[in-house]
């Protein structure tokens, strides 16, 4: 075992930590507002909105990410509807198609979770809010989403985790994150052992401070966990 590759290769590794906290940072705040999207249109009750999500969500859970990620980095380039399109300028960055591609991903998975989180509200506090006066809108703010929240956030906890180690994946369409840098340095090294180790470990890092925030955030709404 090579310590002092490994001793000096983590110093280089941690360049990669920014663009990956930005990608994931990104990608899961826009992965939010479309799993939100898709929920509501799951449980809408309209087919002609219910069923494309489903078939949406059906179909990025059972396709591998890393060939979702080829397809809008290398598939959509294929046409030329696209590379005329004002969506090129965007389609043609790796940066923005990792990040549209992760936010694909997080966006049906925790569609689903959010999904759970609706349908565990109890009937009788919409009925009750309905005998308030509150309208719909006012319903899903202060009784169904606080709710939701607090029956999907340990779940999500374990989204964001994926998040992280999904993220590896965009060094494929040479973005220089953590596994980009480390795979750098394998190169000249040939020290795949030693080097994958320390970017093991600093996702290892990451997740564990994300662990830490999930955990609090579960004691501040008073979430009690199974023993």
């Amino acid at each position: 075992m090579r310590f002092e590759l490994m001793y000096e290769s983590f110093f280089k590794i941690v360049e990669g930590i920014p663009l990956t906290l930005q990608v994931v940072l990104i990608s899961t705040i826009l992965g939010i507002f479309l799993a939100v999207a898709v929920a509501l249109m799951r449980i809408s009750g309209n087919r002609l909105m219910s069923l494309p999500a489903y078939y949406f969500v059906y179909l990025i859970r059972g396709t591998p990410l890393l060939l979702q990620l080829y397809f809008v980095y290398y598939g959509l380039s294929q046409f030329e509807a696209i590379r005329e399109s004002i969506l090129w300028p965007i389609l043609k960055e790796p940066y923005w198609c990792g990040i549209i591609t992760l936010t694909i991903s997080t966006g049906a998975y925790s569609s689903e979770i959010i999904r759970g989180g609706i349908l565990s509200v109890s009937k009788n506090y919409i009925e009750a809010s309905g005998a308030l006066g509150l309208s719909q809108t006012k319903t899903f703010m202060l009784i169904t989403l606080p709710i939701t929240v607090r029956q999907a956030l340990p779940a999500y906890g374990n989204e964001l985790i994926l998040m992280v180690k999904a993220s590896s994946l965009i060094s494929i369409v040479t973005l220089m994150e953590i596994t980009g840098i480390a795979r750098t340095i394998i190169s000249k090294t040939y020290a795949p052992v030693e080097i994958f180790l320390v970017a093991g470990s600093i996702y290892l890092v990451i997740n564990f401070i994300i662990v830490m925030f999930v955990n609090i955030a579960e004691r501040r709404l008073g979430i009690e966990k199974a023993t």
